[in-house]
């Protein structure tokens, strides 16, 4: 079991020690990357380790003109709307992200047997920031662009997808011992609109990652009438969020797929009981699948009290150890 954003506002010493340094700068530098991944890690006693960085950071390590703005989320100053913009972006290479291969392997020596997930976001959340310029609701230019102008849309979503295995491999070759893929904005697409627009890129990847040989998490938010799609781009691990209870999702991915999640992330603002009563049926609905990583159906929430997850962790223990 682990937590997305298990490393995040909800802890009390990230605060302190992210209180004066800008998101994308904390990403680029290993000894804030290590001291903020290991720091759930002491405090709950979680299974694995998430690699602290953001999903834009290959994108600003080629050269993208972005920023994480407080309150609002990845701003791009120049979004990518036409050809021209797509050529510019270029490959990442290893040496632009030499700091992720510097804090993998300090944090797997540190680490130890505790296992280091590395994790990169999916080309069509990628593509959604770029070309909305930010965060969207309703994703119109970037639907627009995939319905209007699918060539485009292709060479787009292909310059991303090899900046993310090329991201995805920086972590692998330093140790990170499973990746995930997060594919934020996908519950935004029809499940006929992922298959045609995103399906194929996102397969791309994942089998690109086959010979790795590490585990390949596949989540995204929203996700549950397209929970067969994100199965068959090849994961061995479907995330799914609260919205689907594991035993119907066990019904949607493909045979020999684990699933993770998925207790809603508000349960932990419950009394001590609801939350545990949760849990237990969520981990009770996740003996139906062929695996099962406990986890939360979202990221924790950045007024979650740390020592309700502490809570959980342990209690999660005690009851899968019976």
């Amino acid at each position: 079991m682990w937590f997305m954003r298990q490393a995040g506002r909800s802890l009390p010493e990230y605060r302190r020690v992210r209180a004066d340094v800008p998101m994308l700068e904390a990403c680029a530098r290993p000894d804030m990357i290590v001291e903020i991944t290991m720091q759930p890690v002491r405090r709950h006693g979680v299974d694995a380790a998430i690699y602290f960085s953001d999903i834009v950071v290959p994108l600003k390590a080629i050269g993208v003109d972005l920023d994480i703005k407080a309150g609002v989320g990845p701003v791009v100053a120049d979004p990518i709307r036409d050809a021209e913009g797509v050529k510019r972006l270029r490959d990442l290479e290893p040496g632009d992200v030499h700091y992720v291969t510097e804090a993998v392997g300090e944090l797997v020596g540190e680490l130890g047997e505790t296992p280091l997930i590395g994790f990169a976001g999916a080309p069509f959340t990628l593509a959604s920031y770029l070309i909305e310029g930010g965060p969207s609701k309703n994703h119109e230019r970037t639907k627009a662009l995939m319905y209007g102008e699918p060539e485009l849309w292709d060479e787009l979503m292909r310059r991303l997808s090899a900046i993310t295995l090329e991201f995805l491999r920086v972590q692998i070759a330093a140790g990170a011992s499973a990746v995930q893929l997060f594919d934020s904005w996908a519950g935004a697409l029809s499940a006929e609109d992922y298959r045609a627009s995103v399906l194929p890129h996102s397969t791309w990847i994942f089998e690109r990652l086959r010979d790795a040989d590490v585990p390949r998490i596949h989540f995204g938010v929203g996700t549950g009438e397209l929970l067969s799609l994100l199965s068959e781009a090849g994961a061995d691990v479907v995330g799914v969020d609260w919205r689907v209870p594991l035993d119907k999702a066990a019904q949607r991915v493909q045979p020999g797929t684990a699933l993770q999640g998925n207790l809603d992330p508000a349960t932990l603002f419950a009394p001590w009981e609801v939350v545990a009563d949760r849990t237990r049926d969520v981990l009770s609905r996740g003996a139906a699948a062929e695996g099962h990583v406990f986890n939360l159906g979202h990221g924790v929430l950045p007024t979650t009290d740390p020592d309700v997850l502490t809570r959980l962790t342990h209690l999660v223990h005690e009851e899968t150890e019976r």
